[in-house]
């Protein structure tokens, strides 16, 4: 007898091997219609698969993560299915998940075109009414390496023949369809019912410049229709927030192809980065920061010490002076542990703790480029708290409750918590793992945090927390991280005297809230749609005149404010004032403050909020503490 244990700890007896969809009907003919896959003993299986041994299985259906990614690997292959039938001549390549969907590559005579796009995801919806089966079949490398070569796909053959010659390799046919992948799949093409081609783009075959340039389509897949409408929706919403498009719109800033990864601050923009890096100064001084300034160019020397020369080399610019060879910073940690090596350490300096406004350079790939949220020049918010073992603990409580504060400050109240754990690879005892995954694990708690465990996902060298804010349409960034060192202190030779006398190397705990300055502003101007809040906005407030008449009094106003340290706009044209403020409200300001004989008159001003709320006449100093209740509580 087969005994197959379920997840409600119930076991069912099988006289024979038994397939994951026979199960599924065993239990009830609802689950067998719902069934995509299964889980045998962890590994996620399609239902045809045969269970030949006593197993814990569980049932995949499309409410669980697993069953949304078989949902969209399956919809990748109806799209190249789709294709076939509408270009035959078109050659399949790749077709992977990724975030929220799929895409794939093909080579093709011609450029596909948006009215193609719209035949193909026609296509799909035709296929995927037929409800095919979906059928895997197993064959020896060199046996599909020749199947393929026969049915024209050469860059399918060209991956097969890439792998070890003793392995077989699986293929999956949905009708006239049939392509390579090692599964696993939804059991037909009636389980696709939800999904949309969302856009074509070019990708060069492996990735490689001299290769040819092959079309990519990519699209979303998801189990049920209200999904789909909900993250269509969401990318309206995201696409009317792009930080690139508001960033040319209010005047921020702007990308030059002569300085490609590299930002051009405008004044405004400028306003809004020197917000958040003196809010963030004052966070260093307020919470024992001592603030540090390390150079950009450091012989190379350094970063082979570090491992950084071997890992990352790639992606260092480097320079040659007096045949010394040389590289940019991409991080600041190395230089931080040199500032910390000058003169003796004792017991008593620890906790300290540096923080640095550190330019860094990384050398990414014109690909990857994506405004300014990820560029090749960048300053982080980067921190180092060198401590030791027993300080872990309050040292990352301690962190928490202040990142916190950060983000709340800024407008984000929803985060996202995890502990990386230890991954396959590592230095150092279990003994040692044990403590410090305690230590922060702990730290969370006692900041009343619920936290998930992302499972071998740490350093090498030891765990860390990721914190990751969820924006007001529910996209996720990863930007706040505390990490625990005993590695890079140890390959520069960091010490400290203990308090038995004898040298003691540092625990060294990477730290950041922002992350980089430019992705971190570039998220605040999605968040807020552009209309930052009243204490960051590059513009407080703009002063409107009437008619000349009231010019003068006007720039009493302007100077009173500006004098309360306020960021003051002054519009003296002689433009119709229905004109003005709708000029200066599409700039998403605050505060609109209109001025005409009666409100000279009355020394007082008509103020207008942002989102066109008017909040009537009021006099100038009631409008200051108006104001100034905004930037306090940074509301």
């Amino acid at each position: 007898m087969i005994k197959i244990t379920l997840p409600d700890a119930s076991i069912r007896e099988f006289p024979q091997p038994v397939t994951v969809a026979e199960v599924a009907a065993s239990i009830g003919a609802g689950l067998a219609k719902a069934a995509l896959g299964g889980k045998v003993a962890g590994k996620v299986v399609d239902t045809s698969y045969l269970i030949a041994a006593d197993s814990p299985l569980s049932i995949i259906t499309a409410k669980d993560p697993e069953g949304l990614d078989m949902i969209r690997h399956s919809t990748a292959h109806l799209l190249a299915y789709a294709v076939k039938e509408l270009f035959p001549d078109a050659q399949v390549t790749i077709g992977p998940v990724i975030e929220n969907g799929f895409f794939y590559d093909f080579s093709y005579k011609r450029p596909f075109t948006p009215d193609d796009l719209t035949a193909i995801e026609k296509k799909m919806a035709e296929l995927a009414s037929k409800d095919e089966p979906v059928t895997r079949r197993v064959l020896p490398r060199d046996e599909a390496v020749a199947y393929f070569k026969e049915i024209g796909e050469h860059y399918k053959a060209e991956i097969i023949a890439s792998i070890p010659a003793n392995e077989d390799v699986s293929l999956y046919r949905e009708g006239q369809f049939e392509d390579l992948c090692r599964g696993p799949h939804v059991p037909s093409t009636g389980k696709l019912k939800f999904f949309k081609l969302m856009k074509l783009a070019g990708a060069y075959w492996r990735g490689d410049h001299n290769n040819e340039m092959l079309q990519r389509v990519y699209g979303t897949a998801w189990a049920t229709k209200d999904e789909l409408q909900q993250y269509l929706t969401m990318l309206e919403e995201a696409e009317k927030r792009d930080h690139r498009k508001l960033g040319r719109e209010l005047d921020l800033f702007h990308i030059d192809d002569h300085a490609p990864g590299l930002v051009f601050w405008h004044p405004k923009g400028w306003t809004v980065w020197q917000g958040v890096e003196q809010y963030m100064r004052k966070v260093y001084q307020d919470n024992g920061y001592m603030e540090v300034k390390g150079p950009q160019v450091i012989d190379k020397t350094l970063w082979e010490k570090t491992g950084h020369w071997d890992k990352y080399r790639d992606n260092m610019f480097t320079t040659e002076s007096e045949k010394r060879e040389y590289a940019l910073k991409p991080m600041n940690c190395p230089g931080h542990i040199l500032i910390f090596k000058q003169g003796i350490k004792s017991y008593r300096d620890l906790p300290l703790r540096f923080g640095e406004f550190g330019q860094c350079h990384r050398n990414e790939p014109s690909g990857g480029l994506h405004g300014i949220m990820r560029v090749r020049g960048f300053t982080q918010d980067d921190g180092h708290i060198f401590c030791t073992e027993d300080q872990i603990l309050d040292e990352c409580s301690a962190f928490t409750s202040l990142l916190q504060k950060v983000y709340k400050d800024f407008g984000f109240t929803n985060i996202i918590y995890k502990v990386a754990t230890r991954p396959e690879k590592r230095i150092g005892t279990d003994e040692f793992w044990d403590r410090t995954e305690f230590a922060l694990m702990e730290s969370l708690r006692r900041s009343g945090c619920d936290f998930q465990i992302a499972a071998g996902e740490g350093a090498f060298y030891a765990p860390k927390i990721e914190y990751t804010l969820k924006d007001a349409i529910g996209r996720e960034w990863q930007c706040g991280t505390i990490q625990i060192d005993t590695n890079m202190p140890g390959c520069l030779d960091a010490e400290y005297v203990g308090e038995d006398g004898a040298r003691h190397r540092p625990v060294m705990l990477h730290r950041a809230i922002v992350g980089s300055l430019e992705r971190f502003i570039g998220i605040l101007i999605e968040e807020h749609a552009g209309a930052l809040p009243t204490w960051l906005a590059p513009v407080q407030v703009s002063v409107l005149n009437i008619t000349d008449a009231q010019a003068d009094y006007c720039r009493e106003i302007a100077k009173t404010l500006q004098n309360q340290g306020l960021r003051v706009n002054l519009d003296l044209r002689n433009e119709k004032i229905t004109y003005k403020i709708r000029e200066h409200s599409m700039q998403k300001l605050p505060y609109i403050l209109v001025v005409g004989d009666k409100e000279k008159e009355a020394g007082a001003v008509a103020v207008r909020a942002r989102g066109n709320k008017d909040l009537g006449v009021m006099s100038l100093e009631a409008f200051v503490q108006t104001i100034a209740s905004d930037i306090t509580q940074k509301a």
